[in-house]
């Protein structure tokens, strides 16, 4: 399936560099924290912002959800559709930016946000407007590292306004119920780019 781009003129960026290559960065399997939960996801209408190669957006769609993905890289959604193409399903890609990204209203059974890291007052934006993109009984799965990750190394940005606490989630969803909502250390084992222990925040959120 194409690959929806807004702006076709828009330059290569850093994630069009990293993911320049025949191999996944983070590799072509799920996130733990999505593959752990999955069973709790009940198949509807999937996003999967900031999807990178797709490994997330793609696993869903192998579990018969309706998956849409999106991200700031068109190398990183070229890949995510390959990837879906060898595993037989397909996905909706759109090449993005989050600053102008439409959610839309009421749109969504599922919202996938995984290491996605961005600056505290677009974070909040960003998640304002996922919440409306939710229908009833939706859910946002959202899996980051916490400023405690500074002290391992092991991936995400090395800046602390970038990561995020359960605190700070509690505030950006406040209004659903927090089913899962903790910080913990884990083994993140994810291709090349996420690889050792970690310290990060788990969140499963749904709309009433």
């Amino acid at each position: 399936m194409a690959t929806r781009d807004t702006n076709e003129n828009r330059p290569l960026n850093r994630w069009d560099e990293r993911y320049a290559h025949d191999h996944y960065h983070f590799g072509t399997e799920p996130n733990g924290f999505l593959a752990d939960v999955s069973g709790r996801l009940t198949p509807g209408r999937a996003l999967c912002i900031a999807d990178g190669e797709g490994r997330n957006s793609v696993s869903l769609a192998e579990q018969g959800h309706t998956v849409s993905a999106m991200d700031a890289s068109v190398v990183g959604m070229r890949k995510a559709n390959r990837l879906a193409a060898e595993r037989g399903v397909e996905i909706e890609t759109e090449v993005a930016d989050l600053t102008e990204y439409e959610f839309g209203v009421e749109r969504w059974d599922l919202i996938v946000s995984i290491f996605c890291h961005l600056p505290p007052d677009l974070r909040r934006d960003v998640h304002r407007r996922a919440v409306v993109g939710l229908r009833p009984g939706g859910a946002i799965l959202l899996e980051a590292y916490t400023p405690d990750q500074l002290r391992y190394g092991t991936g995400g940005p090395p800046v602390r306004d970038l990561l995020m606490t359960l605190e700070d989630l509690r505030e950006d969803f406040a209004g659903l119920d927090m089913e899962i909502g903790r910080e913990i250390v884990r083994d993140v084992v994810e291709g090349s780019g996420h690889r050792g222990e970690a310290a990060v925040v788990q969140v499963l959120a749904r709309k009433r």
